[in-house]
């Protein structure tokens, strides 16, 4: 990302920056193809399928076998499982709403908006994303229906069908993604994790040898630098993986990201690289190979040779990627085997808690719900008020839009009005001028279907910089062609359509951008700190004597921790696709946070290892005067942690830590009771509090420097 903003900003002209940016993003990669193919095919045979048998709302079948999750078959399948029981769900809470409220048009429209921030509640809160997407799907496209004077028995049916619609799509995708998989099985984020650290190894290869890089890893790197992680840390977080194995397999995801943004930027140049630095490159080398081969054999990593003697500081950049590296084995401290922390492919998600852990204590989440509900009531009020329902698609785009929105940027708010307009106004409606009039046939209309879909899913497949366009040109098309079994002759359904949806983004514009947004460096800085804040609440932890609330307690924090760390990524690449007078500046603070970040989450994960010990389980109790030391070394932690938070804020750093005597004063207590002790067998586990707590010490004590 770093390296691209830069190329952008050396751009010569505005024209020739955006010929380099759609040959970057438009160039085929591994995978692609297969999964352009994939979507592509999903899409068609709903679309066939709705058409042969006049199903109603098939353009919402479409959307959704269009843009439907294909992180794994494992997620696929696991979605599906969901399906009925969530779409049910929403079909009883429709219907019961139409029972109770219909008859009064002030309760039903306090009704409807309570509905819409349930809606936005649920897909912010929800363990199971997959369910409250679907959730939300049909009750946003069923509360029109319901708005409609027509008697209550078609309206049931309407709803009903509306059910069969989105089932029916997301079946096919699950079928597709099942045959796929018997011809490809994978691990989609080991796989994209082992493919980064490939590319740095030929790179660091290159530099060890003293030859030149050759021209197609400098262009596989930059492809990985522009494609970013966003897709993988969604991966990640709606995969099912125990909490703890997310928190680790996060921070590595991160760290890889973070090595392709350095290696993008070192990639085309030119150092006099001295024999020793030459070893140690190599040295850099075998041990991201180490960390590939453990991935991919499901083994905790290890790193097989310590980095005691750095790269010479005329290597700034090469030196970061060691630093970090070195920082690989932090991010499974305690870590025993890979089998402890995730589950085998075909198992099933082991949280079965309805709402994530800190549904109830995060305003985040009625933040988000509240703009939601917001966005989509002013679009309803306004379309009902002029008696205008043909423009009812702008609710269905608040939604829609929403399922992607994690900060404000207005790079996605231009990608969506251009979508919008492209899939709506050019190929929506300039079809329905140049093309339909002229078919007579479903085979016609499929090619003409193909025409836009397979353009659209290839775009929809690009980095973040460009893939929403692919996404918002379905939807639009879509909406217009393919919710009537007939070739339409007049235009004003297909313009009311287009209106809906520009109301909608405008709407999420106002709502999301203007009334609650902020530069995403401002959002970045105050999430960073916050989880800073966050961490040294942590570190005191467990606060309860009772072991079950304490655990209840770590766990609700960790979870908040572990999402914010991949909200400050989220904005950081926010960040990087903005622009503005202070875009040089940003970018600077950007890339600051990025790499602070990797300690935090070093320190995290360090932690979770020493909460054992100062909660005392089975296994890891300690002697009352380690544990009392321990306590006074957290606190120390707690406090350096809260002075560099407020650093960050520009206020007074507060109380003064003195961590580096209170770590000492803990190795003292330990030595002193492991002499006192010999027999006892407490040896081990003192020995690792020790090593835990050093390692703790070294990485604050560095942050507090950098910061």
């Amino acid at each position: 990302m770093d390296a691209l903003s830069q190329s952008i900003n050396r751009a010569p002209s505005p024209l020739a920056w955006f010929k380099e940016f759609l040959k970057e993003e438009l160039a085929p990669y591994p995978g692609r193809g297969a999964l352009v193919a994939r979507v592509v095919l999903a899409a068609s045979i709903a679309m066939i399928l709705t058409m042969i048998f006049r199903i109603p709302y098939g353009a919402y079948c479409a959307i959704y076998a269009f843009t439907m999750s294909r992180e794994s078959p494992e997620a696929t399948v696991e979605a599906f499982k969901t399906l009925v029981t969530s779409l049910a769900f929403s079909v009883l809470y429709v219907l019961l709403g139409a029972i109770l409220f219909l008859g009064d048009p002030d309760l039903r429209l306090l009704w409807v908006i309570a509905s819409f921030f349930v809606m936005f509640y649920a897909l912010s809160t929800m363990t199971n994303y997959t369910a409250a997407a679907r959730f939300g799907y049909l009750l946003i496209i069923t509360v029109p229906l319901w708005d409609e004077h027509t008697p209550a028995g078609l309206r049931v049916e309407g709803t009903l069908w509306a059910f069969g619609a989105i089932t029916l799509g997301s079946a096919i995708t699950l079928a597709i993604e099942l045959v796929f998989s018997e011809f490809t099985p994978r691990d989609d984020l080991v796989q994209a994790i082992s493919e980064r650290l490939v590319a740095i190894e030929e790179l660091l290869g290159c530099f060890a040898e003293t030859r030149p890089v050759d021209a197609q890893t400098m262009k596989h790197i930059t492809h990985l630098a522009m494609l970013g992680t966003s897709r993988l840390r969604r991966t990640l977080q709606r995969a099912g993986y125990s909490p703890t194995f997310e928190e680790q397999m996060g921070a590595v995801l991160v760290l890889a990201g973070r090595l392709v943004d350095i290696a993008a930027n070192v990639a085309d140049l030119n150092f006099d690289i001295s024999d020793a630095d030459r070893e140690r490159i190599r040295t850099l080398a075998e041990n991201i190979a180490g960390i590939r081969h453990d991935l991919a054999t499901r083994r905790v990593p290890r790193l097989t040779i310590a980095h005691e003697v750095p790269i010479s500081p005329t290597l700034p950049l090469l030196r970061e990627m060691q630093k970090i590296i070195a920082l690989s084995a932090d991010a499974f401290a305690g870590a025993q085997s890979w089998g402890a922390y995730s589950p085998p492919p075909s198992s099933a998600d082991p949280r079965r808690a309805l709402l994530v852990r800190d549904a109830l204590s995060n305003p985040e989440h009625v933040e988000f719900a509240l703009k939601g509900c917001l966005a989509a009531s002013l679009c309803y009020i306004f379309y009902n008020a002029k008696n205008w329902p043909g423009i009812g698609t702008a609710v269905t785009t608040c939604f829609l839009t929403a399922l992607s929105t994690v900060g404000a940027s207005h790079q996605k708010q231009i990608l969506r009005i251009t979508g919008a307009i492209a899939g709506g106004v050019v190929l929506g409606i300039g079809a329905q001028i140049l093309v339909m009039p002229y078919l007579d046939s479903l085979a016609g209309f499929t090619l003409l279907f193909l025409t836009v879909t397979i353009p659209a899913a290839w775009i929809a497949t690009s980095g973040p910089r460009l893939s929403y366009f692919g996404s918002q040109i379905v939807v639009a098309f879509y909406l217009i062609n393919l919710s009537e079994f007939r070739v339409q002759t007049s235009l004003v359904p297909g313009r009311d359509r287009v209106l809906g949806i520009l109301l909608g983004l405008a709407m999420m514009w106002l709502v999301f951008d203007q009334l609650w947004g902020s530069p995403a460096i401002v959002q970045m800085k105050k999430v960073f700190t916050s989880n800073l804040r966050l961490l040294a609440q942590f570190v005191r932890e467990p606060v309860s004597q009772d072991l079950i609330v304490a655990t209840e307690q770590s766990y609700s924090l960790r979870e908040t921790i572990n999402k914010n760390f991949a909200s400050v990524r989220n904005y950081g690449d926010g960040v990087a696709l903005e622009f503005g007078s202070s875009r040089q500046q940003d970018l600077v603070w950007r890339s600051h946070i990025v790499g602070w970040q990797l300690l935090v989450r070093a320190v995290f994960l360090t932690q979770i290892a020493l909460w054992k010990y100062r909660a005392r389980l089975p296994g890891f109790e300690l002697p009352e005067p380690v544990h009392e030391a321990q306590k006074e070394f957290a606190h120390q932690v707690a406090i350096t942690l809260g002075s560099i938070a407020n650093r960050m804020e520009g206020k007074s750093t507060g109380e003064k830590a003195a961590l580096e005597s209170s770590v000492d004063q803990l190795e003292q207590v330990i030595r002193r009771t492991a002499l006192n002790h010999p027999q006892e067998a407490f040896g081990a586990q003192l020995q690792a509090l020790l090593i835990l707590s050093h390692r703790i010490e070294t990485l604050v004590s560095s942050l507090a420097r950098e910061i």
